[in-house]
């Protein structure tokens, strides 16, 4: 198993990944998706809107916590906790990403630059194809990936300190005197989470 894959060998040779998401009822996820292309286009102020407002009908729709989450222009990091009894959280990003995908401006599509296989699938150029996700396994873990989650603008040099950047549950968690708001500083934060 390779990054949550694993990867077979196909009869030509090629390596084949298949991708086993997690079934555990009523979990808490860390959750990555990116854009096509790693295009910036997630943090113009149209889209921030949009997407706050499909995840609201969604929520709506199949409810779910947000526990963290940050967007970035061309990726976001979040973590979820969902009802018990309930897993899945693939259906929700389904409709996150398609729904975004219906309403964003036609000047953030480019059918142009779809591969042969998009078109085949009829697949947006707004997502990539796969996102990624861990299941969290206990409080320490939970505690890593929120930090994560909170310092990645930092550590994708988009701002020199957490509180700068507007587009993170960061500052809910400040209110809620769970982070100072001078929280990180100059810190780094180890770990592979997804990106």
């Amino acid at each position: 198993m390779v990054g949550g894959a694993h990867l077979f060998y196909s009869t030509k040779g090629f390596v084949v990944s298949q991708y086993i998401r997690s079934r555990a009822l009523g979990g808490t996820y860390f959750i990555t998706i990116v854009t096509y292309q790693r295009r910036p286009i997630l943090t113009r102020p149209d889209n921030v809107m949009l997407l706050r407002e499909i995840i609201g009908s969604v929520k709506n729709q199949y409810p779910f916590s947000i526990d963290a989450w940050v967007l970035l222009p061309d990726h976001m990091h979040c973590i979820w906790s969902l009802p018990d009894g309930d897993r899945d959280f693939s259906k929700r990003i389904g409709l996150i990403k398609s729904g975004f995908s219906k309403q964003v401006k036609p000047e953030f599509r480019f059918n142009h630059c779809a591969s042969e296989s998009r078109h085949k699938h009829r697949e947006s150029t707004i997502w990539q194809r796969r996102f990624w996700e861990h299941t969290i396994l206990d409080e320490r873990d939970f505690r890593q990936h929120m930090d994560y989650v909170h310092f990645n603008p930092v550590k994708h040099g988009l701002v020199q300190r957490v509180v700068d950047w507007p587009y993170s549950t960061f500052h809910r968690y400040v209110q809620q005197n769970v982070y100072p708001p001078d929280w990180a500083g100059d810190a780094q934060i180890d770990g592979n989470f997804g990106e």
